[in-house]
Order: C-alpha cells, then structure tokens, then sequence
C-alpha cells in the first residue's frame, strides 16, 4: 500500500506497507525492552524489612527469636555532634545532647524485649560508647572489630555470638551496610539509632529479619 503526496509541484510516494513495519517493529522492541526491565526489578535483591508499621509477622518472628536467643542486631549510634548544629552533649566527637532521649527511648524497647540473655559490645569511638551506655547502662571497650568492619562484620559477629543469647552490637552503618552485603543484600539508608535485626537460628545460615528505626518502636505489632 502506497501514498502519494504533492507539494509545490514536486510528487513523492511514500510505501506505508515500510512505515508499518517500521512501527511493528519499533513496538517489539520496546515490548522486550520493558520485559527485561521488569525481570531484573523482580529478580533485584531484596533490602531489609521494615519490622514496623503494622508487620505483625516480622515483629513476632522478631520477639519469637529474642525470647530464644537467636538474635543478632547491629545498632546505629545516635546522632553525632560533629555532622550536626546542635548542642554536643560533651566534646564535639560525641553524640548531641539532644539525642541522649533518643538512646534512652530505644534502650527501654530493647527492655521490654528483655536483656537477660543478652551480650552487649560498642566499638571504642566515643559517639557508640555514649549510645551503648545511655541505651543499655553498659559501656565496652576495644572493639576495634565495630568500626574496623570492612569485610567481615558477619564472621566477626557469628564469633561472638553465643548460642541461646543474644547479640547486641552498637556501631556505625558502614558496619550495619557490610553486614547486608555479606548476607548479598543491597544496603539500606538507615537514620541515627536504628537496629537491624538478623536471626542466627541456624549460624550457617543466617537471615535478614529486618529493621527497626529508632521513631519507629511505637508501630511495632505482634497482634
């Protein structure tokens, strides 16, 4: 099928049969594009879950693994003075005062899971040493394994990890990020005071549980 056009006196003819094609064509690829697209978005590693706001079967398999002492959980220090213009609480290498009720506030959450079973270690920079305390009462000292963590935050957590107890480790999120991508996870933006939950029911083999931001306890559901 043709068109002929004319213009000024000069005459075309244009194949539409050719444009048609063109445009199947143009619609196949385009159609293969968006389907290789939609694969690798659904075949993507998954991130951490969020615990909270109302995902009632993370938060039990949360609590169900705490009262058995399977749990691994990495804590983000809180709010660090020298990265903020708010008042230090002491020394400009610490954490803002500001965010002492913010520590105490995740503290008390980790009470009421209960700290019975439980081991706490920070590493030596000041900033975690003033979180653990004002979260936990309980301040560590030379655990350079907390901060120096490039590469083997899982295997130096597994080691430390005491069957039927908990581990609670206070430190900074490039710690909390080389822990997600030892587990081949993508690595989750994680504010001031966040824990981030792995079970380590089976220590060969453990899991992501999910996350937990510090504001974010209020919305934790079990029901």
């Amino acid at each position: 099928m043709g068109l002929r056009l004319s213009l000024f006196g000069v005459k075309r003819s244009i194949d539409l049969s050719r444009l048609t094609r063109y445009r199947n064509t143009a619609v196949v690829i385009a159609s293969a594009l968006l389907m290789v697209s939609l694969a690798f978005w659904l075949l993507r590693p998954v991130g951490a879950p969020d615990l909270a706001h109302g995902n009632a079967a993370g938060a039990k398999a949360l609590v169900d693994g705490w009262a058995k002492g399977d749990m691994i959980v990495l804590v983000r220090h809180v709010e660090r003075c020298d990265h903020s213009s708010a008042a230090c609480l002491s020394g400009n290498d610490g954490i803002t005062e500001r965010s002492r009720s913010v520590a105490v506030a995740v503290g008390d959450q980790f009470q009421k899971l209960g700290l019975e079973k439980s081991d706490i270690y920070n590493s030596p920079v000041i900033r975690t040493a003033q979180t653990a305390g004002f979260m936990f009462n309980k301040v560590g000292v030379g655990e350079d394994w907390l901060i120096n963590c490039k590469g083997t935050m899982l295997r130096d957590a597994l080691a430390h990890k005491v069957a039927g107890r908990n581990l609670i480790l206070v430190t900074h999120s490039e710690c909390m990020s080389q822990l997600e991508k030892d587990l081949k996870l993508p690595a989750s933006t994680l504010g001031y005071g966040a824990s981030l939950f792995v079970s380590a029911q089976t220590p060969e083999h453990p899991r992501m549980l999910g996350v937990i931001e510090a504001s974010d306890w209020r919305s934790v559901t079990t029901e």
